[in-house]
């Protein structure tokens, strides 16, 4: 198997709806697709996305990295991941969403040259798991009319975007459980609170949420670490979590209950599967989560989530709100629950 030509596309993305989080406010994004063709005429496909609010990386310097990697391809060997992503961590900047696009094609391919999934073929503990829908910042009333709608669509679990305003946060989430009082909720705070307000909310949301994700700023470890000895619910690093390095250092402090994996965030699925390795033997729980990204960044976030025993909770809702995603998904949605399909590699087709 050689690889004869890489191709590098970027698309910039259109959302259906206005995202707004804590500190950002997102009507688009652009997504860098990466095509690897084999001499035998098979086509891989990675992805990344960049936004300079979203990822930190400005969508023109994305593209420059993955055409520079993509000169590299053709001459290392497409199923030899390991050395061929250390190769390519020589020529861009470590933490470069390039090294993701390129991580996701690589193994796309491994699967295609086994015929076989990806989820399969990192671990295939499961075929099946259930995932969050996110209800974004919005006015109380707002917010429980989106939940509905979500609900109405076989949703089962609500992430709910909060951070700006612990109070206004508690009566959303309260006036969307006496709505939907079934239903299993989650507040990300994005890292908007502070100390003493995040503790405030845990104990206010105490029996209604399930889970409160990155409460203070991502940079200060120390306060999410005093949250989460305090806290009246788990408490999930998101933003705090860039990688194994920073996986570790949270592991060893105790700083958290669990992990937000978001392989687009972490360098791809190599990564995502070391920070997974080092919570579990923390006994730290994982979640696997998302950026606003297409369907083929959440295959891959899906191809992990059912690999691991480990991985507890999925948050794998990003693709949603595309109006021009040209990826066609390989796995299914039903009812909240993703499922995979026995198609080889990452099971996605994309047209461009």
């Amino acid at each position: 198997m050689q690889i004869i030509k890489v191709e590098v596309t970027p698309v910039e993305l259109r959302l259906k709806h206005v995202a707004r989080m804590a500190d950002i406010t997102l009507d688009r994004i652009t997504a860098v697709f990466v095509r690897m063709e084999t001499k035998q005429g098979q086509n891989a496909w990675g992805c990344a996305v960049a936004h300079p609010d979203l990822t930190g990386e400005k969508p023109g310097d994305l593209v420059l990295a993955c055409r520079a990697c993509a000169d590299a391809v053709p001459s290392l060997h497409p199923t030899n991941i390991e050395y061929s992503m250390s190769e390519l961590t020589k020529i861009v900047e470590y933490g470069s969403s390039a090294l993701c696009a390129f991580d996701l094609a690589f193994h796309d391919m491994l699967g295609l040259a086994v015929d076989m999934p990806l989820y399969r073929l990192l671990g295939g503990y499961r075929n099946r798991i259930q995932t969050s829908v996110t209800v974004p910042l919005a006015a109380v009333d707002d917010s429980v009319e989106i939940a509905k709608n979500h609900a109405a669509n076989g949703f089962r679990m609500l992430k709910i975007k909060g951070g700006v305003n612990a109070d206004e946060d508690v009566k959303r989430v309260r006036a969307i459980h006496r709505a939907l009082p079934t239903l299993t909720l989650r507040l990300d705070a994005d890292g908007g609170y502070s100390v003493e307000d995040a503790i405030e909310v845990s104990r206010a949301l105490k029996g209604t949420i399930e889970m409160l994700e990155q409460p203070t700023p991502a940079s200060e470890i120390d306060r999410l670490t005093q949250v989460s000895r305090h806290s009246a619910v788990p408490v999930l690093a998101d933003q705090s979590l860039t990688g194994p390095e920073s996986a570790l250092k949270l592991a060893a402090l105790g700083a958290v209950n669990g992990f937000s994996i978001k392989v687009a965030a972490c360098g791809g699925l190599r990564c995502a599967r070391q920070v997974d390795a080092i919570a579990r033997a923390a006994k730290i729980t994982t979640m696997v989560s998302c950026l606003i990204e297409p369907a083929l960044l959440i295959s891959a976030g899906l191809s992990f989530a059912l690999s691991s025993e480990n991985v507890s909770y999925s948050d794998l809702d990003g693709h949603l709100d595309f109006g021009n995603d040209p990826t066609q998904a390989g796995f299914l949605l039903e009812d909240g629950w993703l499922i995979a399909r026995e198609i080889p590699g990452l099971g996605c087709s994309v047209n461009l």
